[in-house]
């Protein structure tokens, strides 16, 4: 069963220095992988649990790429694809539930 599909340009004037980011990791530890979940959620959003899709600035990317290292020891293992241009996801099976986080202005 065809469950979603989007597209994405990381070219055109909206998205203008935008990157469309795929990371999926593998990390042993229980604490060590919800640390590093957390921290993604800083930049995208949960679509398997061990996978996030980003669409972040080049400033941002790079920042992300610097501390990603911290989170890994021994077996674990991260993955990051950088995707640049136009493209189009097609998703099958159980729908995925995008994580939010309550947001409070003073």
């Amino acid at each position: 069963m065809e469950r979603e599909n989007y597209f994405f340009d990381t070219e055109d004037g909206s998205s203008f220095d935008k990157l469309f980011i795929l990371i999926i990791y593998d990390i042993v530890d229980n604490k060590k992988r919800q640390k590093l979940a957390k921290f993604l959620l800083g930049y995208g959003f949960r679509i398997q649990k061990s996978a996030f899709e980003a669409v972040i600035g080049k400033g941002k990317y790079e920042k992300m790429l610097k501390e990603l290292p911290f989170f890994v020891s021994g077996d674990d293992s991260i993955r990051v694809y950088k995707i640049i241009g136009k493209g189009q996801v097609k998703s099958f099976g159980k729908e995925v539930e995008l994580e939010q986080e309550d947001v409070i202005l003073l």
